[in-house]
C-alpha cells in the first residue's frame, strides 16, 4: 500500500464545496467547469490502482524538460472526475502525448488550436464502461469524457498549457475539454485500431494524436465502397484547401450503416486506407478557389497527397447503428507531429 503519507503535494483545507470549487478556479486550476477535490486518499486509491509509486515518471515534456509524476497526474484525474480504474489509462495517454514523435509542445503551444484526440481499444473499454456507439465524438460515457478531460487538465496545470499562456489558440475547438473515443470493435469483423498498429489482437491500448475538430459527412445514397469514400475523401480535400495542404494522419470514423457496405462488398481497413491515399490530393492551384490565390504562383500543378503513406491513416469503426453519417478528423500540422500508440501498462521511458 503507497499510504497518503507519501504524497508530497501541498495539503489544503477548506469549509466547503463551494469554497474549493472558488479556490481552484480562481488560480486558473480548472477548465471553467466544476473539479472533484483531489482529497490524498482519492489520489492515492489512482496510484494504487495503477500500481504505480507517487514519484513514478510518467513522461517528461520534451522542449522545456518538464517532468510529471503519477501523483501529479493522479491528482488532475481526481479533479476530472475519474476513477481509480480510470487512472491507468490516463497514465498511457500521457506516455503516449511525451513519445518523441508526438512532439507535445507543437500542438499544445500552436495559434492552430488543435486537441488531443485519444482512440481507446481493446478489453479495458468493458471494464471503464467506454461506449463507442451513440454520440461516440461526443458526452459519450463516463470514462470516456473524464479520461479525456483529465489530460487536458494535466496540460494546464502541469505544463501551462493555458489559454494566453502556452495554449497560443486562436480559436480552438471543444476537443480541448475533452476528446476520447472507445472503438466499436464488437459490431465489426475490422481488427481494432490498437491491433493494426501493435499486432497484438487482444492488447488494450490507447492512440493518441494531435487532431482539429471532427468535420461531419453524410451519404446515404449509396452502397458502393468507392462513392461513399469519396464523400469523406472530398472532406478531405475541402480540409487542404480551406486549412493545411500538408500530409499527416488523417483520422476517419465509420459508423455502423456504412461500415454494413463495406463489409458487404469485402472491403477491409487497408483497402480504405489504399483507396483514401489515392484519391485523397489536390493542386496547389485550388487554393485560387478559396482565396489563396496568391500563394499559388509557378506551383500551381504541383500535387499534394493528404497522407505521407496509407499507413497513416486511421480508420476507426464508432458511432451509432443508424445514419450514414461519417466523420473526417484532420491532423494538426502535417506530419510535424504523428499519432501514437501505446499499450495500457507498458512503461515507454523505463
Amino acid at each position: 500500500m503507497i499510504g497518503t503519507s507519501r504524497l508530497s503535494s501541498k495539503r489544503l483545507e477548506f469549509d466547503d464545496m463551494f469554497d474549493v470549487q472558488e479556490h481552484f478556479h480562481s488560480r486558473g486550476w480548472t477548465d471553467g467547469l466544476p473539479i472533484v477535490p483531489p482529497t490524498a486518499e482519492a489520489v492515492t486509491a489512482c496510484l494504487e490502482w495503477a500500481l504505480l509509486a507517487p514519484d513514478h515518471l510518467v513522461g517528461v515534456e520534451p522542449v522545456r524538460q518538464r517532468a510529471i509524476t503519477a501523483e501529479k497526474a493522479a491528482v488532475n484525474a481526481v479533479m476530472a472526475g475519474c476513477l481509480p480504474m480510470h487512472f491507468p489509462v490516463v497514465v498511457t495517454a500521457l506516455a503516449a502525448m511525451f513519445s518523441e514523435p508526438f512532439k507535445l509542445h507543437g500542438p499544445t503551444a500552436s495559434t492552430g488550436g488543435c486537441a488531443i484526440l485519444l482512440v481507446v481499444n481493446g478489453p479495458i473499454r468493458h471494464e471503464l464502461g467506454m461506449d463507442g456507439t451513440f454520440n461516440a465524438l461526443g458526452p459519450s460515457d463516463r470514462a470516456s469524457t473524464c479520461i479525456g478531460r483529465a489530460v487536458r487538465l494535466v496540460l494546464g496545470n502541469l505544463l501551462e498549457v493555458r489559454p494566453g499562456e502556452i495554449d497560443r489558440s486562436t480559436f480552438g475547438h471543444p476537443g480541448k475539454i475533452s476528446y476520447c473515443v472507445a472503438e466499436d470493435e464488437e459490431n465489426t469483423p475490422w481488427p481494432s485500431l490498437a491491433e493494426e498498429r501493435l499486432g497484438d489482437p487482444y492488447v488494450s491500448a490507447v492512440t493518441a494524436m494531435a487532431a482539429m475538430s471532427p468535420r461531419q459527412i453524410m451519404n446515404e445514397w449509396t452502397t458502393d465502397p468507392e462513392l461513399i469514400l469519396d464523400t469523406f475523401v472530398a472532406e478531405i480535400r475541402a480540409n487542404m484547401a480551406h486549412y493545411s495542404i500538408w500530409p499527416g494522419n488523417y483520422a476517419i470514423v465509420i459508423p455502423p450503416q456504412l461500415r454494413e457496405h463495406f463489409d458487404a462488398a469485402g472491403w477491409s481497413k487497408a483497402d480504405i486506407r489504399g483507396y483514401v491515399f489515392d484519391k485523397a490530393r489536390i493542386l496547389r492551384k485550388q487554393w485560387a478557389e478559396c482565396g489563396k490565390g496568391s500563394v499559388v504562383r509557378e506551383k500551381g500543378d504541383r500535387e499534394y497527397a493528404a497522407l505521407p503513406e496509407p499507413d497513416d491513416l486511421l480508420v476507426v469503426a464508432a458511432g451509432g447503428p443508424a445514419g450514414g453519417f461519417g466523420a473526417v478528423i484532420p491532423p494538426w500540422l502535417g506530419t510535424t507531429s504523428r499519432a501514437v500508440t501505446v499499450p495500457v501498462g507498458a512503461c515507454v521511458d523505463c
